[in-house]
């Protein structure tokens, strides 16, 4: 029984050792050309922790609730491991596939209006307040004439990830 729970205690550290250190391990590899590759899919660690711990658990509880011996506890563990194992493969594969969103550049943000938050000096730089996708983006802001703080402003050009060109809105 200790040496099934000692499994299952040792596959969970496992798990979060991996989940926490993700890539360490791994990277300590990098160097050699002939274990490339070996950490992933149905050998990767989060897999083997899952079909560890199965193992130690399942096998625990087997000896546990019922008279069996070690070996049909150990199949049962193995069993359970096995399932543990290729859910976790499974869910793993699923999320890596899942496409990310496009990321917003400097250049979505040409021609949206805001309002100046920090006044713009002739030839300077203020803040202004630009809404991208609903959501509210401060950006330095440059202008050829001064802007003062609370009036409208339309970007021009993006000069830079967190830097935009502007001209005040002419009412």
């Amino acid at each position: 029984m200790t040496l099934f729970l000692g499994l299952g205690i040792a596959g969970l550290v496992l798990l979060v050792l991996t989940l926490v250190f993700d890539g360490v391990l791994e990277g300590l590899f990098g160097g050699t050309s002939f274990l490339d590759g070996l950490f992933d899919g149905l050998l990767s660690l989060p897999v083997i922790a899952g079909f560890v711990s199965m193992l130690g658990f399942g096998g625990a509880l087997v000896l546990g609730t019922t008279g069996l011996g070690a070996g049909p506890a150990t199949a049962v563990g193995i069993g359970a491991g096995a399932g543990a194992g290729w859910l976790t493969w499974r869910f793993s594969r699923s999320l890596m596939r899942d496409e990310p969103s496009a990321t917003p550049r400097g250049t979505d943000l040409v021609g949206s209006s805001g309002s100046v938050v920090t006044p713009i000096p002739a030839e300077g730089y203020g803040e202004v307040l630009v809404y991208l996708a609903g959501q509210p983006v401060k950006l330095a802001a440059k202008s050829p004439e001064p802007v003062a703080r609370g009036a409208e402003i339309w970007v021009e050009e993006s000069l830079s990830p967190t830097s935009v060109a502007v001209r005040p809105v002419q009412r």
